[in-house]
């Protein structure tokens, strides 16, 4: 895999797919614009060698077509502030206005496409409209680690239509923390998963019972885990169709040595509301009508010694339902520890979405290691150590 480190793209036009999939408020504006500030370098490092960028990217899953809140020219001043330099918008991605705006394009310059899934043929796959893509640039950029485990046009089609095809520099950094944590980690190593789903997470949890020292389980994966071993989950979010699997990598993390550490208590509530009532259960004890909404202050406890005792962190999916403030005092708990024992030499790496988005709202982004912008990302590349998008630069 080639890096744009070792590429002079002056004269040239890069098309650059990177992830700027960023959260708006009602009023479009940009709530947290870290996807686009980490992939500043890369499209300053093109700039500055005297080349022009254009820019590839998808916000939001749009159902057919066109949708205005999904519109990438919300983007546009936010970009430019970043860039420090006037940014070219195009109504399409491909078609005559995108055509003639790349065409017309010069050193130093910057254009940003439309959001490429308002074209279905971008999740397809479709090669001539990856084609139709590729013949806006010269040199093809991949620098959106989020999407990469993702074969659509973009992201992996159109690298076949390009001689030369590099990594960008957020990229390289993205597979070089995971890396760190998949074969260089320091021992004690501790994962964390929470989130709601344990299909999302299967292919990731097998992968890292080879690697992790222990894993701490929380949020409605945990319930699976709880009622998977006889326990009495209420109305909690189960996933009936994976208690199998569940008891098969309990049964694996026994053979292998590794320690799978469930909540032993946790917060109930007999509806999901802030001003919900609330008690604290045994984690398999709860009666029918109410629901595990956060790990308990024993289980608070229990995962703060295990993250204290670490070497080497690992934290994909929050711990309870973390938007609702009754229920988010697992996580800063988690959180807290895990900024703790990054501060006395630990490494650690959030994954991104929901963990990464706990670790800032709670002003730990400077406390741990590495915060990841990929979610599925992440955890594909911990199942499958490649994704689609980063084998189709070799």
């Amino acid at each position: 895999m080639r890096h744009i480190q070792t590429y002079n793209f002056k004269g040239k036009k890069a098309l650059v797919r990177v992830d700027f999939n960023v959260p708006l408020d009602a009023n479009c504006q940009v709530i947290d614009g870290v996807k686009i500030s980490r992939t500043i370098p890369t499209i300053r490092k093109v700039l500055d060698d005297g080349g022009a960028v254009i820019l590839v990217t998808h916000l939001g899953r749009p159902k057919q077509g066109y949708e205005a809140c999904f519109s990438l020219q919300h983007l546009v001043s936010h970009l430019a502030n970043n860039l420090a330099t006037s940014v070219i918008f195009a109504h399409d991605c491909i078609g005559p206005d995108a055509q003639g705006k790349a065409k017309q394009l010069r050193p130093g310059e910057v254009l940003l496409l439309e959001n490429v899934r308002f074209h279905p043929a971008e999740e397809q796959g479709d090669r001539e409209f990856a084609q139709a893509l590729a013949a806006l640039g010269d040199v093809y950029i991949n620098d959106a680690f989020g999407t990469a485990h993702r074969a659509h046009a973009s992201t992996t089609v159109v690298a076949q239509c390009f001689q030369d095809k590099l990594a960008g520099y957020l990229l390289q950094e993205e597979i070089s923390n995971v890396n760190r944590v998949l074969a260089g980690a320091q021992k004690p190593f501790t994962a964390i998963i929470g989130g709601a789903k344990v299909l999302d997470k299967i292919q990731a949890l097998e992968c890292l019972l080879d690697r992790a020292d222990r894993l701490l389980i929380g949020g409605g994966v945990a319930n699976t885990f709880q009622q998977a071993l006889g326990g009495q989950l209420g109305s909690s979010l189960v996933e009936e169709s994976q208690l199998g699997t569940a008891l098969h990598l309990l049964e694996q993390a026994k053979h292998r040595h590794t320690n799978i550490v469930l909540p032993t208590d946790v917060v109930i509530a007999n509806q999901l509301d802030d001003q919900a009532h609330t008690t604290i259960v045994a984690s398999n004890a709860i009666q029918d009508g109410w629901m595990a909404l956060d790990i308990g202050p024993q289980s608070q406890v229990a995962f703060e010694q295990f993250i204290q005792d670490s070497k080497t962190i690992l934290w994909s999916g929050p711990i309870g339902v973390f938007e609702i403030p009754s229920f988010s005092y697992g996580t800063r708990y988690v959180a807290a520890a895990v900024a703790h024992a990054t501060r006395q030499g630990a490494f650690s790496l959030i994954g991104g979405g929901d963990s990464a988005a706990a670790i800032k709202s709670l002003g730990y982004s400077n406390q741990v290691s590495y915060i990841s912008t990929g979610g599925g990302a992440l955890l594909a590349y911990l199942a499958d150590q490649t994704l689609p998008g980063i084998r189709a630069l070799s």
